[in-house]
């Protein structure tokens, strides 16, 4: 176990993809950037709707589904559940990128990489 306060500055890691690296160090071993999660696959941007559990975030983004019926579009909204950890530390009403990993429990199955607004 590693005590926060008397260890020394954790290695950022270089994850492959172009977001910007956390200023702050977080001792989490589900981070991308501090511990050894790896990411691959899909990525999304999206808003933080929900902020209430530890460690994870509820992320929503709108998408246009076409119905041929009536030749038109139908907006709906998707949603999941991604980790957050304690570096990146989003919170609700936060536009954030998240790209999938492996999973990390029977819902999270993302990370959140980057806060992109505010």
């Amino acid at each position: 176990m590693v005590n926060e306060k008397t260890s020394k500055k954790k290695k950022t890691i270089n994850i492959g993809v172009p977001v910007k690296i956390p200023k702050t160090d977080c001792f989490d071993i589900a981070c991308p950037f501090h511990g050894n999660l790896s990411v691959r696959g899909r990525s999304f941007v999206g808003t933080v709707k929900s902020a209430k559990m530890e460690k994870t975030v509820v992320i929503e983004w709108k998408r246009q589904v076409y119905i041929s019926k009536y030749e038109r579009y139908l907006e709906k909204k998707s949603h999941v559940s991604a980790h957050n950890p304690k570096c990146i530390n989003a919170k609700e009403g936060d536009t954030v990128r998240i790209i999938e990993c492996r999973p990390l429990s029977k819902t999270k199955k993302f990370v959140v990489v980057e806060v992109v607004e505010k």
